[in-house]
């Protein structure tokens, strides 16, 4: 299959800039680690802005150090830790409407992750739609999280992923927040399965790969 490049035809020595949205601390990891390891390797120059939107506590020591982490070999990043009432985030739409707003005056990046708009979770539907509301000139790409709703949906954009990318993935999420240890679904198990399942179904040659949902893109 005929690949797409990712960064192609930009004028050299521009940074390319990534906004990174995620409802909870681990959410962001779990849908596109892998995808911004290898870019981080692959693509020079490589500008992140990490926000994640409910973190207080534990859960914000967790956030702040897992992006400091995994965006060590960044050429630059930002992270960003709101205060949003974790699973309330309906309930909180004026407010996280302004934090969206002042993030979209301040913020011009040239890709979005964010989650996608058909996710179950109502604080991740929120997220999913403030991002399409705030960023309309923008490449979004919409990352999958696996959950009990069974939401996963049917993917179209994948990104294959070598052996040892799909392997740190893992580890970092096992690594950097063990206030999830104690729930049933936050196993390697499952991180694994999910990267192998999309792997097959984009013939990846490691066996591994991410898979995001692309609604606009032009050509």
């Amino acid at each position: 299959m005929l690949p797409l490049t990712f960064g192609a035809g930009r004028p050299p020595g521009e940074p390319l800039r990534v906004l990174c949205l995620g409802a909870h601390s681990d959410d962001i990891e779990i849908g596109c680690a892998g995808a911004l390891l290898r870019w981080l390797a692959e693509v020079p120059g490589l500008e992140v802005t990490w926000v994640v939107l409910s973190a207080s506590g534990a859960r914000a020591e967790e956030a702040r150090r897992s992006a400091q982490a995994l965006l060590a070999g960044a050429a630059g990043h930002e992270i960003i830790l709101g205060d949003f009432r974790d699973a309330h985030f309906p309930a909180e739409f004026e407010r996280l409407k302004a934090f969206f707003q002042d993030l979209g005056r301040r913020l011009q990046p040239d890709l979005v992750l964010t989650h996608r708009l058909e996710d179950r979770h109502q604080d991740h539907r929120q997220v999913a739609e403030l991002t399409w509301q705030t960023w309309r000139s923008q490449l979004v790409l919409e990352y999958e999280i696996p959950k009990y709703e069974g939401d996963l949906g049917q993917p179209n954009l994948y990104l294959p992923l070598p052996a040892e990318i799909a392997e740190r993935k893992v580890q970092h999420l096992l690594a950097h927040f063990g206030s999830q240890r104690s729930k049933d679904w936050f196993r390697a198990e499952t991180f694994r399965a999910l990267m192998a399942l999309r792997g097959i179904e984009c013939r990846a040659e490691s066996g591994f790969a991410e898979a995001l949902h692309l609604r606009k893109a032009v050509l």
